[in-house]
């Protein structure tokens, strides 16, 4: 299991480049690259500065030329892609809706344009994916995503709610992530079957993490490294740790749940 974070201070990049963890960068992010490191380029359709998905995403075509500077940033040689240190590149995204998700990776062709740009290409996977055919041979790693909501009701909570509504305003279950859920673990058994790897996003907590390596994730990103960089850096060191040689641990996250 490897955790992805913000290159945001000089300490962070230094650990990004021993290997220790990876990098993760965004359109919007504005931080150089850590030579050596292992990364992933986002695609900034999460939640941005306004609190509004899709805010970040800088558009299709100025997203390939980020792509393409990313690499050259890099220097690895574009004709030997096992030079480079990227795991992947995320194609983009609709928070929380599947099929719209699959309708803009299909009419934009973004899946094949990543691939051709020279990376390994990330589909996010939204609420209602179980439900739809999945595109298995257009990508290379699934990347979970999604919205907390109520299964039986097919209650979405809205990313736009900010006061998190627990309970579906229907029946009253509480609300569960999706990728959190059984249909996400069935995705991510079927993923690691064709011989796909699997991302786990927002992750920051170390119960999150030992569920993400439970479950057959081989990489998971957050954001807990931005709330205080020089303090925290060590702690998700040590998740990274412990997550990567107690598997018991691991697995007894899987039965009793996520958090």
């Amino acid at each position: 299991m490897l955790y992805l974070a913000n290159p945001s201070t000089p300490q962070a990049r230094e650990e990004m480049s021993q290997g220790v963890i990876g990098c993760i960068v965004t359109p919007a992010q504005g931080n150089r690259l850590p030579g050596g490191s292992l990364w992933c380029a986002d695609n900034g359709c999460g939640p941005g500065k306004s609190g509004q998905p899709g805010a970040g995403y800088p558009g299709d075509e100025r997203y390939l030329g980020m792509l393409h500077d990313w690499l050259a940033e890099e220097g690895a040689d574009p004709c030997d892609p096992d030079q480079s240190g990227c795991l992947f590149a995320v194609a983009p995204d609709v928070v929380g809706d599947a099929e719209a998700t699959l309708d803009r990776a299909d009419t934009s062709k973004m899946l094949g344009w990543i691939r051709y740009a020279g990376y390994p290409v990330a589909l996010v996977a939204q609420n209602g994916l179980e439900y739809l055919p999945v595109p298995w041979d257009d990508f290379d790693v699934l990347f979970l995503g999604g919205l907390a909501e109520c299964a039986p009701c097919a209650y979405v909570r809205p990313f736009s709610d900010r006061e998190k509504v627990k309970r579906c305003p229907g029946c009253h279950r509480r609300l569960l992530e999706w990728k959190l859920g059984a249909a996400a673990r069935a995705l991510v058994a079927e993923a690691k079957a064709r011989g796909k790897r699997v991302h786990m996003g927002r992750v920051n907590s170390l119960r999150r993490l030992r569920y993400a390596a439970a479950i057959g994730c081989d990489s998971a990103d957050g954001t807990y490294l931005t709330r205080a960089p020089d303090r925290y850096l060590p702690v998700i060191i040590g998740w990274q740790r412990e997550v990567n040689h107690n598997t018991q641990a691991a697995l007894f996250d899987l039965i009793a749940g996520p958090a």
